[in-house]
């Protein structure tokens, strides 16, 4: 099992260090969900815990591994209520420009006051 992880965090990472090619070439943000479907409930959750590590971690876990600058904050919501994330990465060193987008984006559409329905 320990050579599979291994080989598993070997590609990520792999995959991930070319991702500052993008910002050679001129790009300044990679946007990305924040996960790989709406939100589950708490009751979703409690059933298939282990089902939902690929769901939350799709696409936030490549930069806790590499800690490359990334954020993260809804913009939109489900039917449910539920809010549905997006997430920014920048180069290493650009947090300033993520908080920059991220302050933007927030006037343009503020989440603050924003609640699911319970």
């Amino acid at each position: 099992m320990a050579v599979q992880i291994h080989a598993a965090y070997q590609r990520l990472v792999a995959g991930v260090c070319r991702i500052p090619e993008w910002w050679a070439e001129g790009f300044d943000v990679l946007v990305t969900p924040t996960m790989a479907q709406i939100p589950p409930t708490l009751a979703e959750c409690a059933a298939a815990e282990a089902h939902w590590a690929g769901i939350f971690g799709l696409f936030t876990m490549p930069y806790n591994f590499t800690g490359q600058p990334a954020i993260s904050f809804p913009l939109h919501w489900s039917r449910a209520g539920l809010p549905i994330g997006v997430q920014l990465v920048a180069d290493y060193g650009r947090e300033d420009m993520l908080f920059q987008v991220a302050a933007q984006l927030e006037a343009a559409r503020p989440w603050g006051e924003h609640y699911p329905t319970l």
